[in-house]
């Protein structure tokens, strides 16, 4: 039901003709619902609104004088009220003054919770189509003579869309529509919705160029290092820790940057296709002598879109590159490493060697020892048995029996080697 209810979350206004949109977008960041739920009581028979009023995002209020939408989104949250457009405003006026003729006082607007990032006054007034160069050149008086860019939306033409996309003394920009008196009530809101989305995703857009600048000498800086980190790694002069330390700071910088403005970048990324949807909906035509939105998009925001874009490849492919740095130093790393280890093997070999030929010259020395202790013996017992009568010559006997004490040694050093061996 919560993923049914959401398509039709945030509906389109019905706007009647002539109709003045005031409409204000902030960043929300650190500006909480409450908050602006407390600056909503400030309108006119508010008192009593309910924070949990704002928990769909979207929010409604009707009053005797015009309408106000409040919608919250991801990094801002927008205000448009709707009210009918005084006389004075009209298509035939010459630079009306709009901030005077607000339903809304300047303190509320200026009042709203967080940071500014668009301002708009779009006027919505009837007017004939026939000929769209006359429409264009009171248009050019209604924006007080400053230059204008200028559609014909709709394949068939429904209507004009009028703006300057520049900021007054008093905040606001200023957007014209003119359409047939026959216009339908629904239509009106959605070109409203379409150009004021074009507006305010434009600006969002453009915050990722500022961060691209910022990280800009940065960036050359790293590449800087990068490329002497690299070269010393082909020289192999310098100690490998020293160069695995400057890797490591160079790597955390860039992911740090990463972190910081990997959001930015995919936001604005988002955002510009977002303006590029809108204007694609808007379905324009070109009036001959004058630029369309579209146009004025393409050229005016396109080349920063482009900058941001390449500074997030730039920092993505910089990332990648020191990742590859490091791997060739850990290759270098570890063939040094095994190059000590096959030296220190070949030592321990030489070492295992000597021991065994030191080991072997003992065992020889201990058969010796260890046979003449046995043949020792052996005279002591030959002595006793003559001593008790048996006519035996104990030296003779005892030279006798030194090759068999011998052997029986030997064998059985070799059992008790075979032994431990098997046991092994």
């Amino acid at each position: 039901m919560l993923l049914h209810d959401e398509v039709h979350a945030r509906p389109t206004a019905r706007i009647r003709l002539p109709a003045l949109v005031v409409y204000i977008a902030v960043l929300n960041e650190g500006v909480s619902r409450q908050q602006e739920c407390e600056h909503l009581r400030l309108l006119p028979g508010q008192e009593a609104l309910g924070s949990d009023r704002l928990d769909g995002n979207f929010l409604r209020l009707r009053f005797e004088r015009f309408t106000l939408k409040w919608e919250r989104h991801t990094e801002f949250t927008r205000y448009s009220v709707v009210q009918s457009l005084p006389a004075e405003a009209l298509l035939d006026a010459h630079d009306p003054d709009l901030h005077s003729a607000s339903a809304l006082s300047a303190e509320w607007l200026s009042g709203i919770p967080g940071r500014t990032i668009s301002a708009v006054f779009l006027a919505m007034v009837h007017g004939e189509l026939g000929r769209p160069e006359a429409i264009v050149t009171k248009a050019q008086s209604w924006f007080g003579a400053n230059p204008i860019v200028a559609s014909l939306m709709g394949a068939n033409g429904h209507s004009c869309a009028f703006a300057d996309f520049q900021v007054r003394p008093d905040g606001f920009e200023r957007m014209l529509v003119v359409a047939p008196a026959d216009t339908s009530e629904t239509r009106p809101g959605r070109i409203a919705q379409r150009l004021l989305e074009i507006e305010t995703y434009r600006l969002l857009a453009l915050k990722g160029l500022f961060v691209a600048k910022d990280i800009g000498p940065m960036l050359a800086r790293s590449e800087h290092a990068l490329a002497e980190i690299t070269t010393l790694l082909e020289g192999k002069k310098d100690s490998d820790q020293e160069l695995l330390e400057r890797l490591v700071s160079l790597a955390a910088g860039v992911e740090r940057a990463t972190a910081q403005h990997s959001f930015r970048f995919s936001a604005t990324k988002a955002y510009d296709a977002l303006v590029s949807q809108r204007i694609a909906e808007l379905r324009e035509t070109s009036i001959p002598g004058s630029q369309s939105i579209g146009e004025f998009m393409q050229r005016r925001l396109s080349p920063a879109m482009a900058t941001v874009a390449a500074t997030a490849q730039r920092l993505t492919s910089l990332s990648e590159r020191i990742s590859r740095a490091s791997a060739l130093l850990r290759t270098r790393v570890d063939i040094a490493t095994e190059v000590q280890n096959q030296l220190l093997l070949e030592k321990l070999t030489r070492g295992q060697e000597m021991q065994l030929r030191l080991q072997t010259t003992v065992e020889g020395l201990s058969i010796a020892a260890i046979s003449y202790y046995v043949v020792s013996l052996l005279v002591y017992a030959v002595k006793a048995l003559k001593g008790a009568g048996v006519p035996v010559d104990p030296e003779i006997t005892a030279g006798a029996l030194i090759p068999l004490v011998l052997w029986v040694v030997w064998r059985t050093t070799q059992r008790i080697h075979k032994k431990f061996h098997a046991g092994h």
